[in-house]
């Protein structure tokens, strides 16, 4: 049965991909997860783009919807293509998420294609090499990275806390004016409580990497004990979003947030100029979208040729940096000169290239993220 669902999955999304065939001579296809945004991007900016330098050749944009179960869409679709044996895939380019990159690295779905491209080497970050414990070195360059990071109102906090640490004195001094959404209903909380055991349990390198040891959940009782207590006084918000109107409310002067959606807010005018940002040591999670080829695909070469337009230093400052106050999926040395000063200052001024690469972390590896959820909910939410 699962196979009969998957193939009819595949049947439906070919019936998408196919629908560009007759109109060009060539049809490259660029199925892409996450939000309508990201098939807004690529069909509106990537594609007109692609489409100019090579004449005869149409981009069809299909988007699969938010989140892993977006991605795992795409990864059925090629699973089924791969157990069917089709000789010729009709996926050309795949955007995904980190954890399902990892996955399909696994399920032998992808090319190793990235050392065939020239922006391959403009890309040192580990996440374009680690998906949550799995090796993708090669296979996978990232569109963008997505960071989560404090927010905090400076006009009544001139110091803001370097480290977990300092944030732990600063929150006992000033109760209730630290807000977070704990582990449920969205990821800048989750972020938040990884970016504590990174601090309290066991470090970022061992939890972002396999292998993996159960026994390692048994010793993070203390940094438990720690938070159960730091929660008493801080004030819990309803989500993200909550999280960034309560702060544009002055109910809270402090939370975890995603940064693009931090500087979409403020851009909107829905946050004061007064709002600014820190990471903080040793560091908070953020996640990369991926840009893979898959093992197959019909159209391999123009596939690079378009991965490598999409990871330009020129696309990513003008298509992600700007467009979306994304962090680049290439090292941000080389999009400044695309930047004005305003621009690059925007970005990376509160949270410099140095930060990033210091406190940028990783989310936990599947099973060691399972657990410190599980915990959370055992020994801190009781």
């Amino acid at each position: 049965m699962f196979l009969k669902n998957k193939l009819l999955l595949a049947a439906a999304m070919s019936t998408a991909l196919t629908a560009g065939i007759a109109q060009a001579e060539t049809t490259l296809n660029v199925v892409t997860a996450g939000s309508q945004n990201m098939v807004d991007y690529v069909k509106t900016y990537l594609a007109p783009k692609f489409e100019a330098t090579h004449p005869g050749v149409t981009v069809n944009v299909v988007g699969t919807g938010p989140g892993d179960a977006g991605s795992h869409k795409i990864l059925e679709k090629l699973a089924a293509q791969q157990q069917s044996g089709q000789t010729v895939w009709d996926v050309d380019v795949a955007v995904v998420h980190q954890k399902l990159g990892g996955d399909m690295v696994k399920q032998n779905l992808l090319s190793a294609y990235r050392d065939d491209i020239k922006t391959g080497t403009l890309v040192t970050r580990d996440s374009a090499d680690n998906a949550l414990g799995t090796d993708v070195r090669g296979y996978v360059m990232p569109m963008f990275h997505s960071q989560t990071a404090i927010a905090y109102n400076s006009d009544f906090i001139k110091t803001p806390p370097a480290s977990y640490d300092e944030l732990v004195k600063w929150v006992k001094k000033n109760p209730k004016a630290f807000g977070y959404n704990g582990i449920k209903n969205g990821m800048s909380g989750l972020a938040f409580v990884a970016g504590w055991i990174y601090t309290y349990g066991d470090d970022a390198e061992t939890l972002t990497s396999e292998p993996y040891n159960s026994e390692l959940k048994d010793s993070w009782s203390s940094a438990y004990k720690k938070l159960k207590r730091f929660n008493k006084d801080v004030t819990f918000t309803p989500g993200n979003a909550g999280t960034l109107d309560m702060l544009n409310r002055g109910e809270i002067f402090m939370g975890p947030v995603w940064v693009d959606m931090f500087y979409s807010w403020k851009d909107q005018g829905k946050l004061p100029p007064s709002m600014k940002l820190v990471l903080i040591a040793p560091g908070m999670p953020g996640q990369p979208m991926y840009y893979a080829v898959p093992a197959k695909a019909a159209n391999e070469q123009l596939a690079k040729e378009f991965i490598e337009l999409a990871t330009s230093p020129e696309v990513q400052a003008e298509g992600i940096v700007k467009r979306f106050n994304w962090y680049p999926g290439i090292d941000a040395e080389h999009v400044q000169k695309h930047l004005t000063t305003e621009e690059w200052e925007k970005l990376f001024i509160e949270i410099t290239p140095k930060d990033l690469a210091d406190y940028g972390k990783s989310f936990p590896i599947a099973p060691y993220f399972d657990d410190i959820k599980e915990g959370y909910e055992r020994q801190v939410s009781n």
